[in-house]
């Protein structure tokens, strides 16, 4: 079985990658890089260079691969092009369809994320059929993954079999750059997190959601949404969890939302002045306001998604931030 991974350099892509091998598969990665990224330098992988955008690049990439793994997208909160994030995220994913179609592969598996569904008000928990409301979706990002889940829809009508995965928010090792999860942690060890905001996420290990991709491949059904997610902690839970495999001290102190708004408004204008990215957002205080819970029974139930604890996938991932010089000090066994 030789499959293809978009976005194979990323985060979750190089855990994909490590997935696939392991299931026995020949691996192709599309990375746009002109040089092997270094999750990738040691792999048996034939890796090949191209942009997502680039529908002569993807067919060639796409050729003779049985399966697609299309995790490649543009993360960020912040997006001073908007545009730019879109043509990837929603272009990207219809040039890659559309090369898969033609190619005739068995399965594509398109990375999405629960950015594209539902908000859960407080109190609930939101699954892969809760309603939507467009209205209530917060960034370009978001909007970017809810239009490329409609793309996907078309190819299904079409009859190209695809299924869709909702990763909620990935730990683990690897995360070099790192996303805006990993970013916290980072934060936290390095003493840059005297406070917390009552927001609350969906954790799981990465490595979790890698299999996951490799699962729904192989026993997901064509068209459907399936939720890649772990455990749901508000972010004191997160912090007092972290705080016991770091051997840090998690804050007490809960900041409120109203100051926070002006804070990254003054934060936005200034990074628009120099050019740089903000370490605080609108957007990300705006969707702080929720407790992002989801609920991934469906994956666990029909995929067999694993569920490792998140004390593990927490300790892991401190290990791997200190290993690698991101933060100060060794990991410590919990008491």
């Amino acid at each position: 079985m030789r499959s293809l991974v978009t976005g194979a350099a990323g985060f979750i892509g190089s855990h994909v990658v490590r997935a696939l091998l392991a299931a026995g598969d020949e691996v192709r990665a599309l990375v746009r890089d002109s040089e092997p990224p270094p999750s990738l330098r040691l792999l048996p992988v034939d890796v090949v260079r191209g942009d997502v955008r680039d529908p002569v690049a993807v067919a060639a990439a796409v050729r003779g691969c049985d399966r697609v793994f299309h995790v490649a997208a543009r993360y960020a909160l912040w997006a001073p092009r908007s545009d730019e994030m879109r043509d990837i995220n929603v272009g990207g994913t219809r040039t890659v369809l559309a090369a898969s179609q033609a190619a005739g592969v068995s399965v594509v598996v398109h990375t999405s994320s629960v950015a594209a569904l539902a908000v859960p008000h407080r109190g609930e928990v939101a699954d892969e059929a809760t309603p939507v409301d467009a209205r209530r979706i917060v960034g370009a990002y978001k909007r970017s993954k809810y239009e490329a889940e409609a793309v996907t829809e078309e190819f299904v009508r079409a009859g190209l079999r695809v299924v869709i995965v909702n990763p909620s928010f990935p730990v683990g090792p690897g995360d070099a750059k790192p996303t805006p999860t990993g970013q916290v942690l980072v934060d936290f060890l390095c003493g840059r997190m005297p406070a917390y905001v009552d927001t609350g996420m969906n954790v799981v290990s990465v490595r979790d959601v890698a299999q996951g991709h490799v699962l729904a491949a192989e026993k997901g059904r064509t068209g459907e949404r399936y939720i890649l997610g772990g455990v749901n902690l508000t972010m004191r839970e997160f912090l007092e969890i972290l705080a016991r495999v770091s051997g840090r001290t998690a804050p007490r102190l809960r900041l409120p939302i109203a100051p926070l708004m002006v804070a990254a408004a003054w934060n936005e204008g200034a990074s628009r002045l120099r050019g740089s990215t903000p370490r605080l957002t609108l957007d990300t205080v705006r969707m702080a306001r929720h407790l992002m819970f989801y609920n991934p029974a469906k994956a666990v139930r029909e995929l067999g998604l694993p569920q490792t604890p998140i004390e593990d996938v927490l300790r892991e991932a401190v290990e791997w931030y200190r290993d690698h010089g991101y933060a100060p000090g060794r990991a410590t066994s919990p008491v």
